[in-house]
């Protein structure tokens, strides 16, 4: 059984930053893209970014690139993803998903994406 753990968030400033992770567990499970999507209080969900198996291709959203990046740690016991999330503003409020697909490069489409986290909340006060 495949889970995404997720971590991280919470309420902080606006200008501060935030890292978010995202830990698969399951036997086997691996060589998948991860995404994360964002959804704001009374807004849909949205797409924010998306990463590869090996980390060679990331897209982000316009409204997070410069700002957000992802990195991976790739590990025979675990394997984790991350967002890290700098100047933070109030638009940036809302709860965040990781999620998994075996897309090679993933995916902006939140129906291309088989696994998901649970969300984290993050705050970001002005």
């Amino acid at each position: 059984q495949v889970r995404l753990i997720q971590s991280g968030g919470g309420l902080v400033q606006a200008g501060d930053s935030v890292r978010l992770s995202c830990s698969a567990s399951g036997s086997l499970f691996a060589n998948y893209a991860l995404g994360w999507f964002r959804q704001a209080p009374g807004k849909e969900r949205e797409f924010v970014a998306v990463g590869s198996w090996n980390g060679d291709s990331t897209e982000f959203a316009d409204s997070v690139k410069g700002r957000f990046t992802i990195s991976i740690s790739r590990g025979s016991a675990q394997n984790t993803d991350y967002l890290q999330m700098n100047n933070l503003t109030s638009e940036d409020t809302g709860v965040y998903y990781c999620a998994a697909t075996f897309r090679k490069y993933g995916s902006r489409l939140q129906d291309e994406f088989d696994f998901w986290g649970r969300g984290t909340q993050v705050t970001v006060s002005s």
